[in-house]
């Protein structure tokens, strides 16, 4: 499977890059009130806080921004939000879980249930597709902190299961219930991830093997990205080289 880097690299030439600026702090906002509405409102006592703050300065998010997020879960004026977990099936059946925060649950599901829809997909119960991904705590550095050996061996040493390491970042992966004890140790070498987090890999991948069904695809997931509920979208997708290249051309 192509680099999680260029995914992402090709769902950020897809429109303009304000409304992307602005749709990504939108959400980080949220998940930085969340995480301090459901824990103490300092990031020094509440490691999902200091992952979620981490993350918006990963995205340059102003100071500014982070703070009024804090202040408004503090101060009881932050709305209740909701965790929730859509599932379904993608272009080229690629099994897909959607993971949302929401004030109004009847509000959200109804629109990711359109856009299943409008991309000639289907959207299913919950643990219609879960089976096909094996829960995971993730954690990344930007590959500027540490040769990928010396990632390796401090994550192995801390409990991790995994690392992958490329040009511009550090994936180390591991079980759910070790996720608080490799990030503390890590922490303690290299400061604060940028990402810490429940996360889903695929254990099994459908390849996608034309470009018009892989551009649908990522045209499917953009929109999913677009909708302000939507935190992120996860997927057992395999592009080959040949296919990214071409669609980034």
């Amino acid at each position: 499977m192509s680099g999680h880097s260029q995914f992402k690299n090709i769902m950020h030439r897809k429109g303009a890059q304000d409304k992307i600026r602005a749709r990504t702090f939108s959400k980080l906002g949220r998940e930085i009130t969340v995480a301090a509405k459901a824990g103490l409102p300092d990031p020094a006592y509440n490691p999902r806080l200091r992952a979620a703050i981490a993350a918006a300065r990963a995205e340059n998010m102003p100071k500014d921004n982070i703070k009024r997020a804090i202040e408004k879960a503090a101060a009881g004026d932050a709305a209740n939000y909701e965790e929730i977990r859509y599932e379904g099936f993608g272009p080229g059946n690629v099994a897909v879980i959607v993971e949302a925060l929401t004030d109004n649950p009847k509000r959200t599901a109804p629109i990711v249930r359109s856009i299943f829809g409008k991309a000639g997909c289907v959207m299913g119960e919950t643990g219609s597709v879960a089976f096909n991904f094996q829960r995971i705590g993730l954690i990344e550095y930007p590959a500027s902190v540490a040769e990928a050996d010396a990632m390796f061996e401090a994550a192995l040493e801390a409990g991790a299961e995994d690392v992958e390491s490329d040009e511009e970042t550090h994936r180390i992966t591991c079980t759910p219930d070790d996720l608080g004890a490799v990030r503390e140790a890590l922490e303690a070498k290299f400061d604060t991830p940028t990402i810490c987090r429940f996360d889903w890999k695929p254990l099994v991948e459908t390849e996608l093997t034309d470009v018009e069904t892989a551009k649908k695809f990522f045209d499917f997931v953009e929109t999913l990205n677009d909708e302000e509920d939507v935190q992120r979208v996860a997927s057992n997708v395999s592009v080959s080289d040949e296919i990214m290249a071409k669609l980034e051309d």
